[in-house]
């Protein structure tokens, strides 16, 4: 997945609002919009290297978006979290994600289940069931390369859990799909010191079989592609 427009470095400052962000450019301060309305822990801390893109829209109030950030560590982080569902969409299309390859159709954001649920990406084939999948953007990173989802507690999470759960029920297929956008993540656990009912419902999923697929991505300044599989930690 390109991105639309050319990335401009600058120094992040910091957060706010939760959807501003100051940064310090060549050019002076700038304040900037941030897609991101999650906690952003370890993502986005004063000082880390900001990454922005500039829309064309002459309407928008704030024309520049942060994309990407870098923490001292040199670690690439991807903080617009509406890019997960182009970056897995565009991979399933390229037969990139050896599980979810030789279906005939894909759809994006398409109504279903018992609470009034969305899903990310929905696969279909005449010849074999239909594939639902909920994807997930990984950007908690703690000890030695451990990544956590979530990094708040989420309701909604837990819902689109659920909602797996049911279409496995039906016959379909079902799939979690943790995209790692942190270059320092090297595996993917639930946070259950987090949000302990998300961990139980993970459990849950896992025995009514739900499918978990992690898959770090290769991140720059220029684009963000799939990259290989990561191991994932179960709850006990």
């Amino acid at each position: 997945m390109q991105f639309q427009s050319e990335l401009k470095q600058a120094k992040l400052l910091k957060r706010y609002k939760r959807f501003l962000v100051d940064i310090d450019t060549a050019q002076g301060e700038l304040t900037i919009h941030c897609a991101n309305t999650g906690r952003m822990t370890g993502c986005a801390d004063s000082g880390f290297t900001a990454y922005y893109s500039t829309s064309s829209n002459a309407k928008r109030k704030y024309p520049h978006s942060l994309e990407l950030t870098q923490n001292q560590a040199g670690d690439l982080i991807c903080v617009n979290t509406s890019m997960a569902n182009h970056v897995v969409a565009e991979a399933i299309a390229k037969q990139q994600i050896p599980e979810l390859i030789n279906y005939e159709t894909l759809t994006q954001e398409v109504k279903y289940g018992d609470e009034n649920s969305r899903i990310d990406i929905l696969l279909s084939d005449a010849e074999k069931p239909a594939c639902y999948i909920e994807v997930k953007s990984v950007t908690l990173l703690e000890e030695n390369g451990q990544g956590y989802f979530p990094d708040a507690v989420t309701a909604r999470g837990s819902k689109h859990l659920r909602e797996l759960v049911t279409m496995k029920q039906q016959g379909h297929r079902a799939v979690l799909f943790f995209l790692i956008q942190h270059t320092g993540i090297k595996s993917v656990a639930p946070a259950a010191h987090i949000d302990a009912n998300y961990a139980i419902e993970i459990k849950k999923a896992l025995a009514a079989g739900v499918e978990i697929l992690c898959y770090r991505t290769n991140i720059s300044s220029e684009q963000i592609v799939i990259d290989t599989t990561i191991p994932f930690v179960a709850p006990q």
